[in-house]
């Protein structure tokens, strides 16, 4: 199956909208050496929205990113402590930058839990 499909294909099950603004230039994320074009993404679903900044990939530049590009991706599974976290994407425990990221992490997951959580194993299926 065509992967950006796979998504349209959700999306239309499941009632959801993607709106997209007019990018910014410039780093997305702490450790980003170049600038990008960032984003303002909102998904809409069952009257729920949920809006977020996307970097664009660096080979994407100025498109738009898809329905596909933002559902892939969103945080899905839930790092219920600090310490998971930092282990299973190696990140130091002691490090204010980590924890910062944690926390943006579990912000996103409990904002697409209340989207998706009743279809949470289909976004997880989009590839």
């Amino acid at each position: 199956m065509d992967y950006q499909q796979q998504a349209i294909d959700f999306a239309i099950k499941h009632g959801v909208t993607l709106k997209v603004g007019k990018p910014t230039y410039g780093k997305h994320f702490p450790d980003d050496k170049q600038s990008r074009y960032i984003f303002r993404c909102t998904l809409e679903r069952n009257g729920v929205e949920y809006s977020f900044n996307f970097g664009q990939s660096l080979a994407s530049g100025n498109t738009e990113p898809t329905m596909y590009d933002v559902l892939t991706c969103l945080e899905k599974y839930d790092h219920p402590t600090f310490e998971d976290f930092c282990g299973e994407f190696g990140y130091d425990t002691d490090s204010r930058s980590a924890e910062k990221t944690y926390d943006a992490v579990r912000t996103e997951y409990e904002a697409v839990v209340v989207l998706f959580g009743d279809v949470m194993d289909e976004l997880r299926e989009i590839q």
